[in-house]
């Protein structure tokens, strides 16, 4: 969860524990426990699926500048990635935003470190060599992520441009995995363009 507070995060992790949707044990090395969710929990995930797959298909395409969040844009895309694809060497993916919500200003800047072993998110220069560019409209990536077009669209129209090397510059959309409900199907609205 991005940037939430060790103290928040273990208040949140005791009511779920308390209310029976997860279930802790101390870590086999170390201080600290490790969560797991319940069969109750379990038995909701078919539930909570198809409530995502709801939203996606009857939400509007149209996103609200205002409640675009990039911290949690970020965080998802670095959930999202087939590490299969990447190279055999760190990556690092510098994403340079613009027309985002005010409140997200700390945020216009981030790096997404890339490497087989996981992916992580940098608010600030993690002060490694930077190997891609990625600048757009936060509206326009929001977009790209949840299915509503295609990376690929996005580069003709001018709201999303990638610059670097040119090999990885064709092979990064390849390594995003987009959002676990884009490729659910959505109703022809009259004059959406897909």
């Amino acid at each position: 969860m991005p940037l939430i507070s060790r103290t928040l995060l273990g208040q949140r992790l005791h009511e779920l524990e308390a209310a029976g949707v997860v279930q802790s044990q101390p870590l086999a090395r170390g201080r600290g426990r490790e969560y797991r969710p319940t069969p109750a929990a379990e038995e909701l995930r078919e539930v909570l699926e198809r409530l995502g797959e709801w939203g996606q298909r009857w939400a509007t395409t149209q996103f609200d500048p205002d409640n675009l969040d990039l911290m949690l844009l970020m965080w998802n895309v670095r959930r999202r990635v087939d590490f299969t694809r990447l190279p055999d060497r760190r990556i690092v993916v510098r994403f340079d935003f613009r027309a985002f919500p005010v409140r997200c200003r700390a945020f216009r800047t981030s790096w997404l470190i890339l490497e087989r072993s996981g992916a992580d998110v940098c608010l600030k220069d993690p002060g490694f060599e930077v190997d891609l560019v990625v600048a757009a409209n936060a509206g326009t990536m929001a977009r790209v992520w949840t299915g509503a077009v295609t990376f690929a669209q996005t580069v003709r129209q001018g709201g999303l441009r990638v610059e670097c090397r040119r090999d990885l510059v064709r092979a990064f959309p390849t390594w995003l995995l987009l959002s676990h409900f884009a490729r659910v199907e959505r109703p022809a609205r009259a004059g959406a363009v897909r």
